[in-house]
């Protein structure tokens, strides 16, 4: 499954449109929190899951998004973070949270 259009709703969810005609929208918050570079993984491990991240609208604000070969989405954000590569079930499994 691959999407087939994605596009950034309201400043506050990407919504993503799938090769089996099913839509998700994930709000931004969740798409940075489930970043999945190394960086923010090792944060992640470092810190109690059941705590709450508070980003600043950079950090939330959607630069580009564009697709990495046939298999995953690379996102800009507004602070220059642009190393998470979020693969295509991966970023289905997240907007299902």
């Amino acid at each position: 499954m691959i999407p087939v259009q994605i596009s950034v709703k309201e400043n506050n969810c990407m919504f993503v449109k799938w090769s089996d005609d099913t839509e998700t929208e994930i709000q931004l918050s969740h798409l940075r929190r489930f970043c999945p570079c190394a960086i923010c993984a090792s944060q992640e491990e470092n810190h109690h899951h059941d705590s709450i991240k508070v980003f600043t609208n950079e950090q939330l604000k959607i630069i580009d998004i564009k697709i990495v070969g046939n298999y995953a989405v690379s996102v800009h954000w507004g602070d220059k973070h642009n190393t998470g590569i979020y693969d295509f079930n991966y970023l289905k499994k997240i907007s299902g949270f």
